[in-house]
């Protein structure tokens, strides 16, 4: 078994607890991604997000290059066991050498500050993958809520900026992979329209499985399949079962915001680090359930992980990486044959790695 993870949060994290006065790593923490951790869960590639909140006052694209250094010097303290890789070839020298690898993701298109040329900048860095926004509008486009937030209204009249289609465009060009995660409907059919190549939806779910608007619908996962994209399975409670979100609001008192994991960032007590659980929470046969779904929809091949680790509160039955063994033997109880197992988990991202990356 072979393991790559679409979308994680953990330098996000440990830039955050850091700048909380805690010690943290990559290759031994308390989150959910470690090194130790990503070896149990018979991991090849873990893809690291570069994750930034714009705020009002902050420069993103300073933010992202005070992840990227974090990145950069546990790249250099780890090398032992880990390294930076840009292509697949990269990929199958480090399992060769029994190294893992992490490739470089941007979380939030917003951090380019609407020029061409930090685009190129970040790709000269590594960079392979960006989402092109977070629950956010930015100058590339628009997210998947209104200004409520509202759960379950796809934004779908508000779409991709004129800048945006040029970032699009420029992304297929240079082989940068287009996330399309928190995009609005309205924008993944802009994506679709003016792309040829293959793009991906690193951490979302099956619409008609639970209605939150950060999942696929059906006729989503259908295009973006034949187009040879992938949707990586994310294990947040409020992308995989609807009723667990209702138990937690009558709970709670308070109507989640679907952000970040489920967390409300208007609680200050919630930001960043030192995040705690949600009340309830969705089992590995929910996972299961949206991975049959989105296999039946847009085939096998079109399903992958996108976990989002360190960005979401901790699932009791997936605690971290170390336990993907689990995961694995739900999608067998769902009824997958090792062989679609095989796909999910490493084989159909590595694939669209192949074709964009090289």
């Amino acid at each position: 078994m072979k393991v790559i993870d679409m979308h994680c949060d953990t330098i996000s994290e440990i830039l955050s607890g850091r700048e909380h006065g805690k010690e943290m790593t990559i290759r031994k923490n308390d989150r959910m991604v470690d090194l130790e951790k990503m070896k149990q869960g018979s991991y090849s590639v873990q893809n690291f997000a570069l994750f930034v909140e714009m705020k009002e006052g902050e420069s993103p694209y300073r933010r992202v290059n005070q992840l990227l250094d974090v990145f950069r010097e546990e790249m250099h303290c780890n090398r032992d066991r880990i390294r930076q890789v840009y292509t697949t070839s990269d990929i199958l020298q480090n399992e060769a050498a029994g190294r893992l690898s992490a490739l470089l993701t941007v979380e939030e298109g917003g951090v380019c500050e609407g020029k061409l040329e930090n685009l190129y900048a970040l790709y000269e860095q590594g960079v392979r993958m960006m989402t092109l926004t977070w629950n956010f509008p930015n100058a590339l486009g628009y997210p998947n809520f209104n200004s409520k937030r509202d759960y379950y209204t796809p934004n779908v009249e508000d779409g991709l900026t004129e800048l945006g289609f040029r970032f699009v465009e420029e992304m297929e060009r240079i082989g940068m992979i287009i996330d399309v995660s928190h995009l609005s409907d309205a924008g993944f059919y802009d994506v679709l329209r003016v792309t040829k190549r293959p793009f991906v939806a690193s951490h979302s779910n099956a619409r008609a499985v639970c209605p939150c608007v950060r999942n696929m619908t059906d006729d989503m996962i259908r295009k973006l399949a034949e187009r040879g994209g992938v949707i990586g399975l994310n294990y947040c409670v409020d992308f995989l079962r609807d009723s667990a979100k209702h138990e937690s609001d009558k709970q709670s008192g308070q109507t989640e915001k679907c952000l970040k994991g489920g967390i409300n960032l208007e609680d200050q007590e919630l930001q960043g680090f030192g995040r705690r659980p949600k009340e309830g929470y969705a089992s590995l046969e929910d996972i299961a359930k949206h991975a049959r779904h989105m296999a039946q929809v847009g085939g096998i091949e079109c399903v992958g992980l996108g976990s989002d680790f360190d960005g979401i509160p901790t699932n009791p039955e997936l605690t971290g990486a170390d336990e993907i063994p689990k995961l694995a033997a739900a999608l067998a109880k769902e009824g997958f044959h090792e062989s679609e197992i095989d796909q999910i988990l490493y084989g159909n991202v590595f694939r669209l790695y192949r074709e964009i990356l090289g």
